[in-house]
């Protein structure tokens, strides 16, 4: 017997794209899935990506999710996700983000890599990105979820974009040879009140194999990293609830500092 609940690819990245347009969240569309793995999720982001680039959307780059092992071992994975980053997400540090194109946003600090060629070898080391970074910038990534609740599992995760929304950058280039990649401290305050703290070891235990893993995952994707795109390498702390007016400044130890603001709604 067919499971009616079962949705074709179509269908459910249809259903993820309707919540970007109504703001109303709903519920896991892993319960849609047949095979619920990891590649049939990101076949769903795939429809939904080339609708946007279809639309007139531009990528910018990727974010990585899932870095923290915590985080991964409470959703059953061994292993982070990734998710694209276009143009119109990005802000710089100190605009204002209007809140009402966010569906239950979370804001989380991260080191954005920029990269000055490309990564298309089929196993890259830690020497091969830092050759290809031009400058480090701090970076607030806004998570969303199009799941109610964030009731999410690793299917949902990947399919909605990674929990995708916007992200602030800082406006100071950094060379990566003045990053303390793993002991860099992260703090981040809403309006003077730290509410996230952690350092770069919290990501997959140093940015850099975060970044490892992404170059290696979108060569076996056969999507390599080009020049010129932004990566976000994973939070360094807990992500927090965002509230309309709310202003986040995060200060990570020889990256900088970003700050965000959001509209009153």
């Amino acid at each position: 017997m067919i499971d009616v609940n079962i949705k074709s690819f179509q269908e459910i990245a249809d259903i993820l794209y309707g919540v970007y347009e109504s703001k109303t969240p709903c519920g896991p569309i892993a319960d849609f899935m047949e095979s619920k793995s990891i590649e049939e999720a990101y076949k769903i982001q795939d429809i939904n990506t080339n609708r946007w680039i279809s639309e007139g959307r531009t990528i910018t780059g990727r974010k990585i999710g899932l870095t923290s092992p915590a985080v991964q071992k409470q959703l059953g994975v061994d292993q982070p996700d990734f998710g694209i980053l276009f143009a119109d997400m990005a802000y710089n540090s100190g605009e204002t983000v209007d809140y009402s194109k966010l569906v239950q946003p979370k804001a989380e600090a991260e080191i954005a890599l920029v990269l000055k060629k490309d990564l298309n070898k089929s196993k890259h080391q830690v020497t091969d990105i830092l050759s290809a970074i031009d400058f480090v910038l701090p970076a607030v990534e806004i998570v969303a979820s199009r799941i109610a609740n964030w009731k999410i599992s690793i299917y949902d995760t990947i399919a909605d974009n990674a929990s995708s929304g916007l992200f602030t950058l800082g406006t100071k280039p950094v060379d990566p040879a003045d990053v303390d990649w793993e002991l860099c401290g992260m703090t981040m305050f809403r309006e003077g009140e730290p509410v996230s703290t952690g350092a770069g070891m919290a990501c997959m235990g140093n940015p850099l194999n975060a970044a490892v893993w992404l170059a290696d995952k979108m060569v076996e994707m056969n999507r390599p990293l080009k020049e010129g795109e932004i990566i976000l390498t994973g939070a360094l702390g807990p992500m927090v609830n965002v509230n309309p007016g709310d202003v986040f400044t995060a200060m990570i130890n020889s990256v900088g500092e970003v700050k965000v603001v959001f509209s009153n709604g």
